[in-house]
């Protein structure tokens, strides 16, 4: 099945990561991962990592990055590392609690007084 306005035909992915499959050992993309644009696009610069820049202009999760582009996400890691190791962008993970990583058993309690109610 096609989804409207997809076009993930595997030669244009292909193209895309010049036939990787995978993005450099080592880099610290997840789906959470909140990725911001350290330059603006060039001209000459394959137009996704110019879009990605463009996205990124604020801290934005990998997920969100990949729906805008309407990319896999395998595809959409590939490109951001290709920034990453050009340093055009910075990547870092959402901050945890600062409560020993433990949720705040209040707010948690909180939360499903809510749940109920509704």
């Amino acid at each position: 099945m096609r989804r409207p306005g997809r076009d993930d035909r595997p030669d244009r992915l292909y193209t895309l990561t010049q036939g990787r499959t995978r993005s450099a050992p080592g880099t610290p993309f997840d789906l959470l991962t909140l990725v911001v644009a350290e330059c603006d696009p060039v001209p000459g610069m394959q137009s996704e990592h110019a879009a990605i820049l463009r996205l990124t202009e604020r801290p934005t999760a990998l997920a969100e990055v990949a729906a805008e582009l309407r990319l896999p996400v395998t595809i959409t890691r590939i490109l951001l590392s290709d920034l990453l190791a050009e340093g055009r962008v910075s990547a870092r993970h959402p901050r945890r609690a600062e409560l020993g990583g433990r949720p705040d058993s209040h707010l948690l309690e909180q939360v499903l007084v809510g749940l109920r109610n509704l």
